[in-house]
């Protein structure tokens, strides 16, 4: 795809935000209601196919494309994000990890929105430790049967399918190599999903328990067609994940930086607009500097995948700093719109409560300086 229609597409979500999402997030958001409507446009938009090879019906869009998009949603309501990444982490294993039966099955119908998946990985005891996961898959004939649990589900109850990380072999050593990753459409036998689970923000969006209470599942979803690939698989696509979570803290920043320094031009203290007084123009130059770094890594780390190239020391920084730099900038739109920051009627507030869904989401931020270190480490060893 050429950059003038990469540029386009960009450009189309950019008034998607304008016109439709920001216009109805506050209240959507402080209802924490699905959100049928935007959905439906990110699917006209082909959103739901970003990544997904033109071959099998997607956009094909570069994985600095993507980001771009993902930030601007995110500048609109970081939620909608969310509903997009799950989805194409999934197809991003089938499609650089499936059997060509398991893309040409799943990937047309993923690109149209038809079928929309998540990610199945993190458990009630095991978040960014994924070696520790105790839901095991035992092969029965011609079926695999599921018996576990994954918490912190997205897409779990408005999406249709699951890409599941199970044990095939809980007793192998080293634990990774026990994993296997399965698609799992969901049907009258489960898999069961929860109740939407109530958060501090990242609303509107199903975030849920699933069970896996005996599921069988066919040996054809086994993705890859070979067991113990899993890990491998799912470690690959997190760098996209990380990648995209880095990008809507990109957004959540623009979009709290641009309410900061607009409100700083229209409020007035001490005769003059605050933004004229040095401890608001600090605040603002903090936060227009952290947005700019972050921007760069969100897209450097996007063209290293691009190339081809392992960037899991570039995603893990890009996400570990944005996620920290949006926190921050949050935080400083707040003061600099001092009790409006602080209303319910206002956009700020929320900012500041999704902000942090950025530094645990996707691997913590503590588990991102870990993988950063190493990464380093076997870069320069001496």
């Amino acid at each position: 795809m050429d950059e003038a229609l990469d540029r386009e597409i960009v450009e189309a979500v950019r008034r998607f935000v304008d016109r439709d999402v920001i216009a109805v997030a506050i209240e959507l958001e402080h209802k924490d209601e699905y959100p049928h409507a935007l959905v439906a446009r990110m699917k006209e938009l082909g959103l739901f196919g970003a990544t997904i090879p033109v071959a099998y019906g997607g956009l094909g869009l570069s994985f600095l494309t993507y980001a771009r998009i993902m930030a601007e949603l995110s500048r609109g309501w970081m939620s909608l994000a969310g509903v997009i990444n799950s989805h194409l982490i999934m197809a991003y294993i089938i499609a650089n990890h499936g059997t060509e039966a398991q893309k040409k099955y799943f990937l047309p119908g993923m690109a149209a929105g038809e079928k929309r998946g998540g990610l199945g990985l993190t458990e009630p005891h095991a978040g960014s430790d994924v070696q520790s996961i105790k839901t095991v898959a035992r092969r029965h004939g011609d079926n695999y049967v599921l018996s576990g649990s994954k918490m912190f589900i997205t897409n779990s109850r408005n999406g249709t399918m699951l890409a599941v990380a199970a044990k095939t072999n809980p007793s192998a050593k080293p634990a990774y190599a026990g994993i296997s990753m399965f698609a799992v459409e969901k049907n009258e036998h489960g898999p069961t999903v929860s109740a939407p689970l109530k958060k501090l923000g990242y609303k509107g969006i199903d975030t849920c328990e699933v069970l896996f209470e005996d599921l069988e599942v066919p040996a054809a979803n086994l993705i890859g067609g070979a067991e113990g690939l899993g890990f491998k698989q799912v470690m690959s696509a997190l760098e996209v994940g990380r990648i995209n979570v880095a990008a809507r803290a990109v957004g959540v920043g623009q979009a709290a930086f641009d309410a900061a320094i607009r409100y700083a031009q229209q409020r007035t203290a001490f005769g003059k607009p605050i933004g004229e007084h040095q401890a608001v123009q600090l605040l603002l130059a903090d936060m227009g500097t952290r947005l700019q770094a972050a921007r760069l890594m969100v897209e450097n780390a996007a063209h290293k995948k691009d190339a081809g190239e392992r960037c899991d020391v570039e995603a893990g920084m890009a996400k570990l700093f944005a996620s920290e730099a949006c926190a921050k900038m949050t935080l400083d739109a707040l003061r600099v719109l001092g009790g409006y920051g602080y209303m319910a009627e206002f956009p700020v507030e929320r900012f500041y409560r999704d902000a942090p869904l950025m530094m645990i989401g996707e691997g913590t931020n503590e588990i991102q300086a870990l993988v950063i270190a190493r990464g380093l480490l076997a870069r320069n060893r001496i």
